[in-house]
């Protein structure tokens, strides 16, 4: 489709039919140390329900499903997927917490999430890498260089430097 990312299709020869995901993105956490979450949409184009049961994300140690309701945050050991529908995970409700993150993820553009079905079909998709927060040295544009600040009515004598 037009505008869609490269996180748009289920790829590998495992792939599950029927099952396809999109807009896949892993966000890594501000804080080292802390989680990253991944959210994606998965699609039940097959004629059954399926069971999603596992989710693994490359470069990860530990990746799990949970969900967020009323400001509580809960595992999910498995996920059943209606036929013809689709489930997001997405900040605020379904979502992957990614634990254990390997160093190498904050240097790269891609990862892959596996996720893996009760009767054992897996589907693996793309996820853009993101930072949640912005690092200061890497990501500024300039645009706060203090360039474009009106410093003449400013009393510098109040400022102690």
């Amino acid at each position: 489709m037009a505008g869609e990312s490269p996180a748009a299709e289920a790829i590998g020869p495992d792939a599950r039919p029927g099952i396809t995901a999109a807009q896949g993105r892993f966000v890594l956490p501000v804080v080292v140390g802390r989680p990253g979450a991944a959210y994606f949409t998965v699609h039940n184009n097959a004629e059954s329900k399926a069971t999603l049961v596992a989710v693994h994300i490359e470069g990860v140690g530990k990746a799990q499903m949970h969900r967020t309701e009323g400001g509580a945050m809960t595992g999910v050991d498995s996920l059943d997927i209606a036929p013809g529908t689709s489930v997001a995970f997405e900040p605020g409700g379904l979502h992957v917490m990614a634990f254990e993150l390997g160093k190498g993820l904050a240097r790269v553009k891609t990862t892959e999430l596996t996720m893996t079905f009760s009767d054992g079909d897996k589907v693996s998709i793309p996820l853009s890498v993101e930072r949640m927060g912005m690092d200061m040295d890497e990501d500024m544009d300039g645009s706060m260089d203090g360039g474009a600040m009106e410093h003449a009515g400013m009393n510098h004598e109040d400022m102690n430097h």
